[in-house]
């Protein structure tokens, strides 16, 4: 493979990630499927809260969680209750139940703060998120803007207590009351959130559950310029898998679709927070746009009735929390598919888990890392022999290719015969040292996604200076080892012909040092240990063969 084969590889790969990015933001939406139905907005329910589209059995229903146009209640009526176990650092509001802050007790913010835990959920100037649900009914129900009362503002999962329950009440004023319940276990991430009807009253009751998740969009300063990572809704159901919704998809058009299991979901760069219903339920899916600048996305369940004198509840549970892959696929069905490798993905899974199965024998990511490259270095060592045999085969008609040209100057149909019947006289196939790189780029470009959206490398230390494999070198020293190692690797490769591609190739190290300052070290990692092992067995094979040829 000559020079120019190289550097369109190279910056095909560099394309490849720009393309990947500029398809998030800019590319095109998935399709919204609308209800068979023709939908009439629910009165009696703030807007703020989301507009969700009217079910098909709207008769049902005498109120929603949608249409009224009145100003949110004054939240300083509201008191939080404190929920800590050895995962969760939780504060609800009594008005509505919501989840009004979370943070992630193992996460810390950052390493220069390792007592501070990460706030994934909050409601403040910077960040709005927040977990939120309630029920619809025409008889009344307390939706997430209504007062509950809680039995205490205070709890704390002590040891040797697995499960923490947490519960409000609300009565109406027809003998319906409904208690709030969050349930929390150890070890965990996922909370189940049940709320439990019973109908004192003399009618019968019927209605809904809610469950939706409210975000602001991120500003600028919360993205990453050189590392894109998605931050939007996503949904999963049986029939269309995994599907990411952005800011602006959901700013043009509201989804409303009828899903029998499946789940929402906020994601962000290594974390997630999903409402999960039950996997048998069908539920209304549905996105809004609010007045307050906010998203929503959310599903509404299907309908229950309680007789005068019963009772029923409505569960779903909230993942808020790393993404783990293991733990997440346990809960639901494609809820591992938040850690997002794209097309990938059947690539990329297998090589996490090789990637984590080594880590679990010597328990450091960085060594993982370099012996998974080596793994991968032998499995394709095949190829690449055949790649680096032909570049050293090109390397050394170098001189009579250099001669060709110049006996024939600009005539390029001369040129193209007397190299082609070179080629011949030789044995040697340009083709068959790029095809083998083509067929290498896939898992190069899976590996990556593998190394960027995995949260077990963020600020997983390596040794030395490289305490977090999740962020760039702070010396800068592993980007200018692969600058040094691409120039070293250049130097082995035939020569261009052409001056100018001379010139881009020579300049082509530099480049992608600087792009490498800006990535994570572990990526950074990868590609210097590619690169070494690279020219070990280029360096081997071109000895041999020009040692061959001059004796």
């Amino acid at each position: 493979m000559d020079q120019r084969n190289i550097l369109i590889i190279a910056l095909l790969f560099v394309m490849y990630l720009m393309w990947q990015a500029w398809q998030e933001d800019y590319g095109s939406k998935p399709t919204v499927e609308t209800a068979p139905t023709t939908t009439t907005p629910m009165p009696g329910a703030p807007k703020e809260v989301a507009v969700v589209p009217s079910l098909p059995d709207d008769s049902t229903l005498a109120a929603g969680v949608s249409t009224r146009e009145t100003p949110p209640p004054d939240r300083t009526r509201s008191e939080l209750v404190h929920v800590v176990t050895d995962t969760l650092d939780v504060e609800l509001d009594t008005r509505g139940g919501e989840v009004r802050s979370l943070k992630l007790l193992k996460y810390p913010v950052s390493l220069s703060q390792p007592e501070t835990p990460l706030v994934l959920m909050d409601r403040n100037k910077r960040l709005v998120f927040t977990a939120q649900s309630g029920l619809i009914s025409k008889q009344g129900a307390p939706d997430h803007f209504t007062l509950y009362q809680p039995e205490q503002n205070e709890y704390r999962l002590t040891d040797g207590q697995e499960t923490l329950v947490v519960d409000m009440s609300w009565r109406g004023n027809d003998g319906v009351t409904v208690v709030k319940r969050y349930t929390f276990k150890r070890g965990r991430y996922d909370i189940e959130v049940s709320h439990l009807v019973d109908n004192q009253g003399t009618e019968v009751w019927q209605g809904r559950q809610y469950r939706q998740l409210e975000r602001s969009k991120p500003g600028e300063s919360d993205t990453t310029a050189f590392v894109y990572t998605f931050t939007g809704a996503a949904l999963y159901s049986p029939d269309k898998k995994f599907e990411k919704i952005s800011f602006d998809d959901i700013q043009d058009e509201d989804l409303e679709r009828v899903i029998t299991g499946g789940w929402v979901a906020m994601l962000q760069h290594y974390f997630v927070s999903a409402w999960v219903p039950d996997a048998k339920q069908a539920n209304h899916y549905y996105t809004d746009y609010l007045k307050n600048g906010n998203y929503v996305i959310g599903l509404i369940s299907g309908e229950q009735v309680v007789p005068a004198g019963g009772q029923t509840v409505f569960t779903s549970r909230i993942y808020a929390g790393p993404k783990l892959q293991d733990v997440m696929s346990e809960l639901a069905e494609g809820l591992n598919l938040t850690v997002d490798y794209g097309w990938l993905t059947v690539i990329a899974q297998p090589i996490f888990w090789l990637l984590k199965y080594i880590h679990n024998v010597i328990g450091n990511w960085g060594w993982s890392i370099i012996l998974l490259t080596l793994i991968i270095k032998l499995v394709f060592f095949k190829l690449s022999e055949t790649s680096y045999r032909s570049m050293a085969q090109m390397r050394r008609v170098q001189p009579r290719l250099a001669s060709i040209k110049e006996r024939y100057g600009d005539d390029k149909q001369k040129i193209n015969q007397a190299m082609m019947k070179l080629y011949k006289e030789e044995k040697i196939n340009p083709v068959s040292g790029c095809l083998p790189i083509l067929v290498q780029i896939p898992v190069f470009i899976a590996l990556y996604w593998v190394l960027l959206e995995s949260v077990e490398l963020r600020q997983a230390p390596f040794m030395f200076w490289i305490k977090d494999m999740s962020t760039p070198d702070p010396y800068f020293v592993l980007p200018l080892i692969m600058g040094i190692t691409m120039f070293l690797q250049q130097r082995l490769n035939p020569q261009a012909m052409d001056p100018m591609q001379q010139k881009m190739m020579s300049i082509l190290p530099v480049v992608f040092t600087v792009f490498f300052l800006f990535f994570p070290s572990g990526l950074v990692l990868y590609w210097v240990v590619n690169n070494i092992l690279s020219i070990s067995q280029q360096w081997v094979i071109t000895r041999r063969i020009e040692g061959v040829k001059s004796k």
